[in-house]
């Protein structure tokens, strides 16, 4: 076949792959994509019973599905709170309210998706050619209020029926309208999905395609469908695609209940046995594609490759709401068609998996069809559904799946599915290709095959969708590839142990302040690769959060202070401290441990976090698959199981000595890799057993590839010949060791293998005489421990291992050691020359291990800090034994098989930088430290699916739901609860903000100065203002009607004032306007103008009124005794030998409410007073007098028309960008302007137009004045 013919027979997606770049994410219990993940990783469920934001309870929840207008549903998945900037996106606050949360939320996941692409305001793109395309369905929670507001005239009717009066329907009517949200000019388009999109085009200024598309729960995967065509075909060469949906509101559940398909339980459990219906979710997805040819050119982090989409209908059918298998096994089909491979090559399928029987039973047997014909093998493949931890997202559900999916094969992770306690035996799982993946799990390639999964999504209506994924490279994410965290190591030191615990409170204080997660990166950055001079106290731990490493400090500090005299100590906790470090240079010993250490899981969360583990089973798996193997990781980290039986066979399966060594092998290695990267340097290497070939090749005899080879060689070949049945077995025994060998000595095929310990030997032989052994020795008061192996090691029995192992090694290439690597046959260094370390290995197999003997040896040679670098702690507890109480440090690197081995790992590491190796961490790239921005003033709102509504709103629906008749106001009754709440917040722990830890002085005043610098300890972090701010509902709970008749009576009051405040505008602008008609006079004389006794009646006028609205009578909003002052934070301060007291900070202003502040009365524009006789220079302009009249004016009606408070306001802000003003609202202001004052000049629109910001009208106004003034003259 020729070239063109091959290549023109290539699916579009072929041809053209489309590379994923960018994501973001909103979802339950997650604020940003970070979260999302580690929220997968953690098995975190979002799912929640429905919060009052939503909707309440009480009104409509009933636990009978068949209740007339009730749901039977009250759990899903919300959205968390998140922090949104109108001003950053150009939105007035006065329309947040006509916009559906769908339109905000959006911006802000689109900003996100980009910044994660890395195309921000750093690294630009061609936005004419970008397009956004997003799945979405009708936003019916906007919908709903505003067409409840028109059904008056229903209302009007039944009240006038019921036999109501005029004014009393009038009545009802006004209060039921107020209930609700008023339509305005932004309603229509607020309501409209396809606007989210629009919107977000808008704001990014993107010139490509922009829509919204609805395929119900599918919508996200069409959407991608429709953006990837616009890529192939030409027409864009960026796309923004994914999906919303922020409706969990009371008709969605409505719809879900009268289907039904909810579920009666707590928790979403799809293809359980138990498993009986959905739960819905809110959430936004968004994603950045690229063709992947350009995503290479230009850069671009790939976390994976879209290779393949198939799309199809059900078909006619019983129902168009009912799933059809027909339907979806023609999407998978399609899909697998156009990416060009096998299903049978996938390692993880994403289901759609709702969680209804019915809807789960017809999506497995599509799966099961496509899957099996193509020929996959049993349990091969990870099967899961992210529904199970935030629900059903509807429309954002196929973009919810593909983001797990896409980070799961970037990270090479297989995440869990949770909630599931037994597969529904209808499906008969464990006989098809797929497996319920429940755990979290490190996802090793099958052989050289790169990493593939799949998404589905099926929407009602019979519409199915589904994509394949492929990850980018075989390469294992590095550093900032990984988004999830990883534990962390906090290193903290001082002078002395009295300066190390002021060192630790004053950390504790800045963790524990505000600025915590702050100070916490700062503390990482600078544990992490920190060199200590010997001479300081040190003390350090492992954190998994924040919270935890507050937990830890404290307890760290209270036993500085219980033992300030302690050389060292170390905490259960795994807190490790001594008063100075050990000069352990060229003592330091690496051990490596031998089979029978080997766990389940062996490694998994480090594999999970780093790449050196991964890497080594991976190039296990690749050779075993070689030499038609089963994978290592198949053994390593078998599929979840859900019984005992199917759990014990596979930990029996693991303990097979062709399993058991290659695994303890690789794991070791990627465990010592992790290790070097910290700087471990050891002086000294030695194994037990099968540890030796690892302790050779640490030495560095063997190179990675040759060792590789010879532990699965060993396996092999130490394992029992096919078809015999394995009769060996070894013991333990612990007891006096020189009277076992005389009951050993009756036995012909029983030897001592191991001398592990002075009261400690390990037996070896046929497995009949070593249960009779056990029963003997048992019976003399030995402790007796069969070990979980297959095959009496270092015995005559394992000899048909000697020849295969003999032909191993003769593949391989000897080098000299680098190190001395101490021998388990001679107890002795290996010899240099070649043959004779060829031959000793041979040997060892045959041949008893001398272990203690080893260490006394190595400890002879100056041996000191020993490290087991492998699985358990088998090694590090003999070595204790046979030092006994001299002098000496034992380490183990993983020493628990139930607790996370990453966070083993770097304990093992700080314990080692406690002691005074110079280490780094083992993840040594510095975390990002998120500084507050610089950015100009904003309005932050706190946001999620709920709609926006403003304070104002919220005051009006509170006065339509109130009694017709307020009781009286008592100031005393509310200011005491105002009080209360003051003093509440007054106390509280985080009043003070500490200052940042301070550097740690090398030279302390009382001492003579150290001989070694002594590295800083010091946290930049950003001091802000601490604003205590107290909601609507602390400072007017139980007193909201006298609160509300204050505030309807102050606003009766400000009408009026507002009246006398335009007409003193209008006279103020008037009266500069005359300093242009009189240019003759002097500035102090023009000023004078404005000075005139009627003037300054005018402005005592303004004055008296707004005293007068001043004093109406509500609840007195500062209780405090003093005046507050603003609070400060004190500049970070290095420290000093002696503790310092932190200053004292000033109380902040207590806000009370948004309803309180509004009843301060507005501050007027200044009136323009006569100065003092000054000298020329100092005298005002007539263009500053001008420009700062009708700038203020322009800020006051600017804020007025757009809901922006004036202090948030400046001159330079864009218009349109900045401040989301349209033409239509630039006439309006320009009108309100032209109320106030009369003397202003015609304005052209046209002209005004052209002006972006509120800078440039006031120049423009200026000017036109000028002129006028001239025509005038």
């Amino acid at each position: 076949m020729s070239a063109q013919s091959s290549t023109s027979s290539l699916t579009a997606l072929q041809k053209t792959p489309i590379a994923i770049i960018g994501m973001s994410a909103l979802f339950a219990k997650a604020k940003n994509l970070q979260e999302y993940w580690e929220n997968i990783l953690g098995k975190v469920n979002g799912i929640t019973e429905v919060p009052e934001s939503a909707w309440n309870l009480e009104d409509y929840y009933d636990p009978d599905p068949k209740a007339p207008d009730k749901t039977y549903g009250k759990w899903g998945g919300f959205l968390p709170k998140i922090d949104f900037d109108p001003l950053e996106f150009g939105l007035p606050p006065d329309t947040l309210e006509a916009l559906d949360s769908a339109h905000l939320l959006g911006l802000v996941m689109a900003k996100q998706a980009l910044e994660d692409a890395g195309y921000n305001q750093g690294k630009e793109f061609n936005r004419e050619t970008t397009g956004v395309i997003l799945g979405g369905s009708g936003l019916w929670k906007s919908i709903t209020p505003l067409t409840s507001r028109l059904q008056y005239p229903l209302w009007k009717k039944i009240c006038q029926k019921s036999g109501l009066s005029q004014e009393q329907t009038d009545k009802i009517i006004e209060n039921m309208k107020a209930a609700y949200v008023p339509w305005q000019e932004n309603s229509f388009p607020g309501m409209l999905p396809n606007v989210v999109a629009g919107r977000i085009t808008n704001r990014f200024d993107l010139g490509g395609t922009n829509c919204v598309v609805d395929a119900a729960c599918a919508s996200s995967l069409s959407a991608l469908k429709m953006a990837i065509s616009e890529l192939i075909e030409g027409r864009c060469d960026m796309m923004l695609t994914g999906g919303f949906d922020t409706d969990n509101s009371i008709l969605n559940y409505m719809c879900f209940s009268k289907t039904p398909a909810f579920s009666k339980k707590d928790c979403l459990n799809p293809f359980d046995a138990t498993s009986d219906g959905m739960m819905v979710g809110e959430g936004l997805g968004m994603l950045v594609i690229k063709r992947l040819e350009d995503a290479e050119r230009d850069g671009d982090r790939i976390y994976a490759v879209i290779k393949g989409i198939g799309t199809a209908s059900d078909g006619r059918f019983k129902s168009i709401y009912a799933p059809r298998p027909e339907g979806q096994v023609r999407s998978l089909r399609r899909a697998y068609q156009e990416a060009g491979f096998s299903p049978a090559t996938l390692g993880l399928v994403e289901a759609h998996g709702t969680g209804t029987p019915a809807g789960d039973f017809c999506e497995f047997t599509a799966l099961n069809e496509v899957f099996s014909e193509n020929n996959a093998e049993k349990q091969t493949i990870a099967l899961g559904s992210v529904k199970s931890q935030i629900g059903h997202t509807k429309a954002a559900a196929g973009a919810a799946s593909l983001i797990k999916t896409t980070l799961a094969l970037h990270h090479k992770i297989l995440p869990a599915t949770i909630n599931i306690t037994e597969p529904n035996p209808k499906f008969k799982i464990e006989d098809s290709p797929f497996y319920l993946n429940t755990e979290t799990r490190p996802w090793l390639s099958k052989g050289e095959t790169p990493r593939r999964a799949g998404v589905s999504s099926f929407g009602f209506g019979g519409t199915d969708y589904h994509v394949v994924l492929e990850e980018y490279t075989p390469k294992l994410p590095q550093g900032e590839n990984r988004i999830h965290h990883r534990p962390q190591s906090i290193l903290l030191w001082g002078q002395n142990p009295e300066e190390l615990r002021q060192t630790c409170q004053k950390a504790l204080e800045q963790l524990q302040s505000p600025q915590g997660s702050q100070v916490y990166i700062e503390l990482q950055n600078q544990s992490k690769s920190a060199q200590l001079p010997l001479k300081v106290a040190r003390v350090g731990f492992v954190a998994t959060s924040l919270a935890e490493a507050i937990k830890l400090l404290q307890a760290a500090v209270k036993q500085l202070q219980k033992q300030p005299q302690a050389e060292a100590w170390e905490h259960p906790q795994g807190i490790y401290y001594r008063k100075t470090g050990l000069l352990l240079e060229g003592k330091v010993v690496a051990l490596f441990p031998g089979q029978g250490s080997q766990y389940l899981n062996m490694g998994r969360e480090i594999a999970l976090n780093l790449p050196e583990i991964q890497t080594a089973y991976q190039k296990l798996d690749i050779l075993r698959a070689k030499a038609g193997l089963t994978p290592l990781s198949a053994g390593l980290f078998p599929i979840p199981t859900f019984n005992e039986v199917d759990e014990k066979r596979q930990t029996s399966l693991l303990q097979r000595t062709e399993n058991a060594q290659p695994a303890i092998g690789a794991f070791s290695v990627g465990l010592y890799k992790t290790l070097q990267k910290t700087g471990f340097k050891p002086n000294f290497v030695a194994g037990h057993s099968f540890g030796e070939l690892t302790a050779l090749w640490a030495a560095g005899v063997f190179t990675d590839d040759d060792y590789y080879y010879l532990i699965q060689a060993r396996g092999q070949a130490m394992a029992a010949p096919k078809g015999a049945t394995p009769q060996g077995a070894m013991l333990a025994v612990t007891g006096k060791v020189s009277q076992i060998a005389q009951w050993v000595e009756g036995m012909a095929n029983v030897q001592i293998a191991n001398y592990n310990a002075p009261e400690q030997v390990v037996l070896s032989g046929l497995a009949s005489e070593i249960a009779t052994i056990e029963k003997i020795l048992s019976s003399q008061g030995y402790q007796v421990t069969p070990l979980p192996v297959s095959a009496a090691f270092h015995t005559s029995l394992v000899r048909h291992a000697s020849q295969p192992f003999g032909k191993a090694l003769d593949q391989v290439t000897f080098h000299a050691p680098q190190l001395p690597v101490y021998a388990n046959v001679t107890a002795a260094p290996y010899p240099k020359d070649l043959s004779g370390m060829r031959q000793l290995l041979e040997a060892q197999l045959l041949n008893s291990v001398q272990f203690v003997q080893q260490i006394e040896n190595i400890y002879a040679q100056g041996g000191y800090c020993f490290v087991e670098i492998g699985p358990r702690q088998i090694l590090t507890n003999l070595v204790k034994q046979i030092l006994g109480d001299r002098p000496h440090l034992a380490i183990a690197l993983n020493p628990s098989r139930q607790k996370d081995s990453d966070v083993q790992l770097s304990q093992g590491v700080m314990q080692l930088r406690v002691l005074g190796l110079p280490l780094n961490d083992p993840e040594n790239a510095a975390l990002t430290v998120k500084t507050p921005s610089s950015k100009r003033k904003g309005m932050i709102l706190k946001l999620n699916a709920t709609n926006y509504i403003s304070d104002k709103t919220k005051a009006l629906i509170g006065a339509a739901l109130q009694p017709d008749s307020p009781a009286e106001i008592e100031p005393s009754v509310d200011s005491q609860t105002v009080e209360s709440k003051c003093e509440e917040v007054k106390g509280s722990e985080n009043e003070e903000i500490l200052a940042s830890i301070p550097s740690v002085n090398p030279y302390p005043s009382d001492s003579q100065p150290l001989s070694e610098e002594i590295p800083t300890l010091n946290l930049s972090i950003v001091s802000r203002d601490q604003t205590v701010t107290m909601t609507m509902n602390n400072a007017i709970s139980n007193n909201i009607n006298p609160l509300l008749q204050a505030f309807y009576q102050y606003q009766q009051s400000l009408a009026k004032v507002h009246e006398e405040y335009i007409k003193h505008q209008s006279q103020s602008f008037q009266s500069v306007l005359q300093l242009f008609k009189q240019k003759e006079m002097t500035a102090v004389a023009q000023i004078d103008e404005l000075s005139t006794p009627a003037a300054a009646s005018e402005n005592s006028k303004f004055d008296r009124q707004n005293s007068e609205v001043s004093s109406v009578s509500f609840p007195d909003p500062t209780p405090f005794k003093s005046e507050p002052q603003p609070l400060r934070t004190p500049e970070p301060q290095p420290l000093n030998t002696a503790p310092q007291p932190l200053p004292t900070p000033e109380p902040e202003p207590v806000h009370i409410s948004p309803i309180v502040n509004y009843l301060e009365p507005r501050q007027p524009i200044a009136a323009i007073s006569t100065p003092e006789p000054v000298s020329e220079v100092s005298e005002p302009s007539l263009d500053s007098i001008q420009d700062d009249a009708l700038s203020q004016a322009l800020l006051e009606v600017v804020s007025e028309k757009t809901g922006y408070p004036t202090e948030m306001l400046e001159l330079e802000m864009d218009l349109e960008a900045d401040l989301g003003i349209d033409s239509i609202k630039r006439v309006e202001i320009m009108g309100s302007l032209q109320e106030a004052f009369s003397g202003l000049p015609k304005l052209s629109p046209e002209a005004l137009a052209e002006k972006r910001t509120l800078a440039h009208i006031v120049q423009y106004l200026r000017e036109k004045m000028m002129v006028t003034e001239k025509k005038i003259a």
